[in-house]
């Protein structure tokens, strides 16, 4: 069968569970784990993992799950969200809005999801981000929000140059501009691009004082390791994954013929900034992602400034951080889907 007749048969809502239900199959086992995502090549070493640890799971690509919001959910023991906010670069800006509508159906019928509705609201929106942050009492660049290209101009009336805009819908750094000036954003009003929400976040761009930004990967309340990315090529997709270093984040990194130039080092992150993050994954509901920080050149201190749901993990992970953080994920989701 074609791969969304595949998807359809595996998972749709024509499903039925009766009463009692549990995470256990008729015959004891554990029902499989349902993993929603919208990207196969990203997907690979979770599937990988999951399959070495045995773990049951069926693979449901967001564009083409169909579900009766009337009827029982599929028969799954939990349900993990791997949507990235940038489908829409890839012709699959479905899976987002679909995604805002089946995690809800999934939760509110008792099953539990993986960064789930919560997280889904907290990744696809940097302005939500921004929210969060400034309720916790976290530093974050300063920014300002605006739901129309012709409002960029205002919005960073009061904002120190040079501001990023970029939209508000994020995903790998695309669409993301770089201004020094107020004359060079008035004459590129035209060409800025808010992504399938239409809105954008102007926000000041800071300098990292040693050209070095720091991941903080966490799952489940704790820390997994920290990353320290530096940039030689001034874009702004530091994704620390082999599949999404790229030169130009477009449509599908996996078509592009060479990997960026980043430099990644693990390190250790300060305590009060991984004792943010992990409040951050609190509040925010995130189960798994990462945290982006910087120091400052211009006051020497340190600044969140991204939120990630969707982790793809450092490449080459066991040799720069000492362990296989899919391998840890995998345990992780089958101790979660057997509680």
């Amino acid at each position: 069968l074609p791969q969304q007749e595949r998807v359809r048969k595996r998972a749709g809502g024509d499903l039925t569970i009766p009463d009692g239900y549990t995470r256990k199959s008729m015959n004891g086992g554990l029902l499989p784990i349902g993993v929603i995502y919208e990207h196969e090549d990203w997907l690979a070493p979770l599937f990988g993992a999951l399959e070495g640890a045995g773990v049951p799971y069926e693979r449901v690509f967001a564009d083409t799950l169909v579900f009766d919001p009337a009827a029982a959910p599929p028969r799954w023991s939990l349900a993990l969200n791997k949507v990235s906010p940038s489908s829409y670069l890839r012709g699959h800006s479905a899976s987002i809005a679909y995604a805002r509508h089946v995690f809800p159906f999934l939760e509110e019928h008792g099953v539990p999801v993986v960064n789930g509705s919560a997280a889904f609201r907290v990744e696809t929106s940097k302005a939500l981000q921004l929210l969060l942050l400034h309720r916790l009492g976290i530093r974050a660049p300063r920014a300002h929000v605006a739901n129309d290209a012709a409002q960029v101009v205002d919005a960073a009336t009061g904002l120190r140059f040079p501001v990023i805009v970029k939209p508000n819908v994020g995903g790998s750094g695309a669409l993301m501009r770089r201004f020094d000036s107020l004359d060079a954003l008035r004459g590129a009003v035209s060409e800025l691009d808010g992504g399938p929400d239409g809105t954008f976040v102007v926000q000041e761009y800071l300098e990292p004082a040693d050209g070095r930004i720091v991941r903080v990967e966490f799952l489940d309340g704790e820390c997994l390791y920290a990353i320290g990315i530096t940039n030689t090529n001034d874009d702004f997709n530091l994704c620390p994954a082999d599949i999404c270093q790229v030169p130009e984040f477009e449509n599908c990194p996996v078509d592009a013929p060479t990997k960026k130039p980043l430099r990644i080092e693990a390190v250790a992150a300060p305590a009060e900034i991984v004792a943010d993050v992990l409040r951050i994954a609190r509040a925010g509901g995130l189960d798994v992602g990462g945290v982006e920080y910087l120091i400052a050149a211009r006051d020497g201190l340190p600044y969140i400034y991204d939120i990630n749901a969707l982790s793809n993990f450092v490449t080459d992970a066991p040799a720069l951080v000492g362990f296989d953080p899919h391998a840890r994920f995998a345990a992780y989701l089958a101790r979660r889907a057997s509680q």
